[in-house]
């Protein structure tokens, strides 16, 4: 049973590395609207940021659990790099929130853009 699991989680960061890809895409697009469109500044937007940015830390520890593993001859490298960047990356916007006022949308916006884009370089860059 012990064997089955790191497969088992493999398939689940794979799976759940276009989760992120895909919410963090679609909130940065939104608050990128909202930043236009005072229509789109609703309270399910912040909803939607905190999910698709609890996604990363979700992703980030499936794959630290992964590496627990690894033998000498397995480099993640670029992998890991885009990963725990993302992770930052939430950490960077989250800080700037209350500074920027009313530019807040266009930080998000732009930030979940961002954090879609380095969640695809670290899918092409997963070594096979």
């Amino acid at each position: 049973m012990l064997a089955a699991a790191p497969a088992i989680v493999r398939d689940v960061h794979g799976i759940w590395a276009w989760v992120v890809v895909v919410a963090n895409g679609l909130v940065g697009l939104w608050a990128l609207a909202a930043h236009r469109d005072e229509r789109f500044r609703v309270p399910a937007l912040w909803w939607a940021t905190a999910a698709a940015e609890v996604a990363i830390f979700v992703q980030v520890i499936l794959g630290v659990v992964l590496v627990q593993g690894r033998t000498g001859d397995q480099d993640f490298g670029f992998h890991e790099l885009y990963g725990f960047s993302a992770a930052f990356a939430v950490a960077i916007v989250y800080s700037y929130r209350n500074q920027l006022g009313d530019k807040r949308y266009l930080l998000y916006g732009a930030g979940g853009l961002f954090i879609m884009g380095l969640g695809l370089r670290a899918i092409a860059t997963l070594p096979s």
